[in-house]
């Protein structure tokens, strides 16, 4: 099993939104400056994020997208599956069919894998990773380069001052 680039981004991109959405909707263009993503890529991720019912869409002048329901309601693996990413690490794809059409010798190795990882990012929320010290100094440091730049918008600022101390 590898995470290919199409989860990484997913995932990305929602913690991105997550911690810039509180003042109303976020650009895939402001996101795509932060985060290095490719705007057309970034399309197509949330064209398939919409249709998982993990984002909105908001049209019109400050228009953007935002979260469909809380960050701590939103898990990173529903943002990985919602891009078609398998978490599967079997090589049969959990068929079971993997040596001459049965199971091989470490079929349920693999499959236990698969469901350890699962449940391990079943058990994380953006909510979560969103108070991370870490994760909103990297923020703060995109936000300041963004600004620099002079792609600044109404939801780009210092993501530290609103962080829990």
């Amino acid at each position: 099993m590898k995470l290919t680039t199409k989860g990484r981004y997913a995932v990305t991109a929602m913690l991105d939104l997550a911690l810039h959405g509180d003042h109303g909707p976020v650009t895939l263009a402001d996101v795509s400056a932060r985060q290095e993503i490719s705007l057309s890529y970034l399309e197509q991720l949330f064209s398939r994020l919409r249709r998982s019912h993990l984002v909105a869409s908001v049209r019109g002048p400050g228009g953007g997208y935002r979260l469909s329901r809380g960050a701590d309601a939103i898990f990173i693996s529903e943002v990985v599956e919602a891009v078609s990413e398998s978490l599967d690490t079997t090589r049969c794809g959990n068929k079971g069919d993997c040596q001459s059409g049965e199971k091989c010798l470490t079929h349920h190795l693999w499959y236990d894998l698969s469901e350890q990882i699962h449940q391990f990012l079943d058990s994380i929320s953006l909510n979560d990773l969103m108070k991370k010290r870490e994760i909103r100094q990297v923020a703060d440091r995109q936000n300041l380069r963004q600004s620099a730049a002079g792609f600044e918008t109404i939801n780009t600022r210092r993501l530290s001052e609103q962080a829990p101390v």
